[in-house]
């Protein structure tokens, strides 16, 4: 299998890159900056460099052509401000998935935000007021998604991460509640996710658990999409 991942020199990213590569998948990464490629290529990753913010479908489209799977996993990162939660987090994330279908790839896995929505009014009690912008954007780039009939979507949306060791287990449902999860158990569960064709149609919230990951997805994998 073939897998081209958006926002590829992510920590998540690099991690899912080098579980591909290490079981001979094929993967690739776009990334916006020519030094991040190193960083790919030790991941067993090809190294694309492609500005999802300036780039047009027909570019991306290119990158994607014999593809099998395409991730979303890019971010405006911490310490960018809103107007790059939207043109990352939400524009460059239609990019993509418009450049999947353009390219007929029906593969497509989304890294969300859990509480993403777009409906989200104001900025609730507590919260900083670019947090919320970044829920809106990501909601609005998943409900995007989730109208498309032309792709085999996964929405995953990881509590709070952490950079603990992965345990293996997992809690992955529709609804989990609020908790944290490590980012070697979300890679896991995306790389589990391409191969299992029953979760498409699925948003599925995930945070640390119990439930060794190959049998969260089979329990995932026969519930309706939402």
């Amino acid at each position: 299998m073939r897998t081209v991942i958006a926002g590829g020199h992510g920590q998540i990213a690099l991690r899912l890159e080098r579980l591909l590569a290490g079981r001979g998948d094929g993967v690739a990464g776009i990334v916006r900056r020519p030094e991040q490629a190193s960083d790919l290529l030790a991941a067993g990753a090809e190294p694309v460099v492609c500005d999802l913010e300036t780039a047009s479908v027909e570019e991306v489209a290119r990158h994607l052509e014999g593809a099998d799977a395409a991730v979303f996993a890019a971010g405006a990162g911490p310490g960018s401000g809103a107007a790059r939660k939207k043109t990352v987090d939400h524009q460059a994330a239609v990019l993509f998935a418009d450049a999947a279908q353009a390219a007929g790839v029906r593969r497509y896995v989304m890294v969300s935000s859990m509480r993403a929505d777009a409906s989200l009014e104001g900025t609730p009690e507590g919260m900083d007021p670019v947090f919320a912008d970044y829920l809106r954007a990501k909601g609005a780039a998943d409900d995007d998604l989730r109208a498309r009939a032309g792709l085999d979507w996964t929405v995953l949306r990881p509590g709070r991460l952490t950079e603990d060791p992965g345990t293996g287990r997992v809690h992955l449902a529709p609804e989990t509640g609020r908790s944290e999860v490590t980012r070697d158990d979300v890679a896991a569960v995306l790389m589990a996710l391409l191969d299992e064709p029953r979760t498409a149609g699925l948003t599925l919230e995930l945070v640390g658990g119990s439930m060794p990951i190959p049998e969260a997805i089979d329990e995932v994998a026969g519930v309706e999409g939402s």
